[in-house]
């Protein structure tokens, strides 16, 4: 088929002018017609652009074939599709472990120890699966240097420095993986189009013929990305929606815990976390993170309330601090660290409208220890107390959490899971917990934990005031 003009020809044989002329004279001629589509269905490849060309290949398909529909009751799961990755914090976070064919997207800030989360995993992955490892990042000798650190050997794992999409994927073709891992994607690169590696286009072009991979052929894919200044991955926001899991390395690279939050997840829960510990010799899983946030916790110290919330279907205890300050300028300071900014402003008003605190006068700063980040309104009550125990210079006994949340009008409300939530409180050692006190009859109260039931704030800061 040839088009001059306006005029669409096919050899000597000119069609019609126009697309609907053209159109008439196909379904008038179903001979020319039938000859056209033979030729087009030979020439699919020929035809086929570049990028369309590696998608196709990517996904295990040539021409226009495709995979037929099926019923859901034909559908069969006899074979088991979940595998460890030999780390239980990293199965948790992922729902019980990785799932073939899927695509999981890793996150964070350079430095965070992405890319040492998934060469150590190579490690069990290696005893049963076959690894193609591609980096963009470093060379082969410096992915050696590395896994040498950190222990890794397998027989199974390769290793390849390479960015383009093109060569990534033959060597895919040539290896047959069982699972790929790429670092990282804003290093990949389509050289069907034309922008830089790294633009919006080319992440998701990369990302979509990883995604056909994975589904086509059934490899586990994992991509390394890297986020912007805001928090987010590097690239479109649409990046997030493609794939099956978004998990979010978090931390400050200066310290040593780290904390592997699940965004997104096809195939378990959200907000799962799992909490690992930064070593020379790699990462090393915290089995039980409350111990870790609470340790080194000041004793007799003013400003500090432990509470209990939930990650996905885990307890976590977390430490909230308080400092306020006299205002030193016209202005009061008001800062938030791990801690909703807003919510913060929220509780402050709420002491000084129905608690009668005057800290409207005084510089504010809330931080949650740990580099956990608190966004379930259960830590409301544990952060009053801490607000009301700085400004009153009054110690928290060091026994004591507090779980609740907080109304406009200072009343204390419920929240769910209280049953495992103070099990959690008990374990780590503590003797007594405010609880809003219109549920007290409903909670069963494990051994050796008194519950302080509190109406409202001001329930709270009598409290406090008596030192219980």
């Amino acid at each position: 088929m040839q088009k001059s003009g306006s005029w669409f020809s096919m050899g000597e044989t000119r069609i019609g002018q126009g697309r609907d002329a053209a159109k008439r004279y196909l379904q008038e001629n179903p001979e020319t017609a039938d000859k056209l589509e033979a030729d087009i269905r030979r020439n699919f490849d020929k035809l086929m652009s570049n990028q369309s060309r590696i998608a196709a290949k990517a996904a295990g398909r040539s021409g226009f074939s495709r995979s037929a529909p099926k019923k859901l009751k034909e559908v069969t799961g006899e074979q088991e599709i979940r595998f460890s990755t030999g780390m239980h914090e990293l199965d948790r976070v992922l729902g019980g472990g990785g799932v073939r064919g899927s695509l999981i997207l890793v996150g964070g800030a350079p430095g965070i120890g992405k890319s040492t989360l998934l060469l150590q995993i190579c490690a069990y992955l290696g005893k049963t699966l076959r690894i193609l490892y591609v980096s963009g990042e470093e060379s082969e000798k410096q992915i050696k240097l590395r896994a040498d650190r950190l222990g890794v050997q397998s027989d199974n794992l390769y290793v390849l420095s390479e960015t383009c999409l093109g060569d990534v994927l033959e060597s895919v073709e040539e290896e047959k993986p069982d699972v790929l891992i790429v670092d990282s994607i804003q290093t990949l690169y389509n050289d069907a189009l034309d922008s830089p590696a790294g633009s919006i286009s080319q992440v998701k072009d990369c990302t979509m013929a990883l995604m056909q991979l994975a589904k086509g052929q059934g490899i586990t894919v994992f991509v390394i990305g890297h986020v912007n200044k805001e928090g987010s991955i590097a690239g479109p926001k649409v990046l997030e929606h493609m794939v099956d899991c978004v998990l979010y390395f978090e931390g400050d690279r200066h310290m040593t815990y780290r904390i592997l939050r699940a965004a997104k997840n096809r195939f378990g829960a959200t907000n799962e976390i799992g909490v690992f510990e930064m070593l020379d010799a790699g990462l090393r899983e915290v089995e039980n993170p409350s111990e870790m946030l609470l340790s080194g916790r000041p004793a007799d110290a003013s400003g500090t309330c432990v509470t209990c919330v939930m990650e996905g279907a885990r307890p976590v205890l977390a430490e909230v601090q308080a400092l306020l300050a006299p205002c030193a300028g016209a202005r009061p300071m008001r800062s938030s660290n791990g801690f909703d900014y807003n919510r913060a402003s929220m509780l402050l008003a709420v002491l000084e409208k129905r608690g009668s605190l005057k800290v409207s006068q005084c510089d504010a700063y809330l931080n949650i220890i740990g580099g956990l980040t608190l966004d379930e309104p259960a830590a409301d009550l544990a952060a009053v107390v801490a607000i009301a125990s700085s400004y009153l210079d009054k110690p928290v006994p060091g026994t004591m959490a507090a779980v609740g949340e907080v109304g406009l009008s200072g009343e204390i409300r419920s929240i769910t899971h209280m049953e495992q939530r103070l099990s959690e409180v008990r374990r780590l050692g503590f003797t007594q917990c405010m609880v809003p006190a219109h549920k007290i009859k409903d909670l069963k109260s494990p051994a050796g934990l008194e519950l302080l039931p509190v109406a409202n704030i001001s329930g709270a800061l009598r409290l406090l005031a008596q030192g219980k």
